[in-house]
């Protein structure tokens, strides 16, 4: 399956509807949320921006929180995967987590995903792409877009 590029904006993400979810990963240390998150976190009236504060999820590496949209955006669920502290993140620790992402997401049934990150440290970023395909897209047997600002 090829991986589809999709433009970090309010009208992509609007007009959403050819993905069931959105699976987002965020890290510890990105507050306010940027790109995309901020994005879905406005159309969501703030909804994972309180979920956070709260402390029920902080984003810690391994932690996963299910949204529902209640129908803010086209997706009906977001699958948000935490990653840890931005400067902790290698690109091993990014694949695992896709890896694991790619089984929750299969294990939930979806069959159609866009995937959105937060911030990543720029060794990481320049592989980003690279580490999907190997380490999601390989796996997950459905349709997977990628937000890229």
């Amino acid at each position: 399956m090829k991986l589809e590029r999709l433009q970090s904006s309010l009208e992509v993400l609007d007009e959403l509807v050819a993905f069931e979810a959105i699976c987002a990963f965020l890290t510890e240390d990105e507050r306010p949320f940027g790109g995309l998150l901020g994005l879905v976190d406005w159309r969501l009236c703030g909804a994972l921006s309180r979920v956070v504060k709260s402390g029920f999820f902080n984003a810690a590496p391994s932690e996963r929180l299910l949204l529902p949209t209640d129908g803010h955006i086209a997706p009906g669920k977001i699958f948000v995967a935490g990653l840890g502290r931005m400067g902790a993140i290698t690109q091993m620790g990014l694949e695992h987590e896709l890896k694991k992402a790619s089984q929750m997401l299969e294990g939930a049934g979806v069959t159609s995903v866009a995937l959105a990150f937060a911030r990543l440290p720029p060794a990481v970023d320049a592989v980003r792409d690279e580490v999907v395909d190997r380490a999601f897209v390989a796996s997950f047997r459905g349709r997977v877009g990628l937000f890229v600002a």
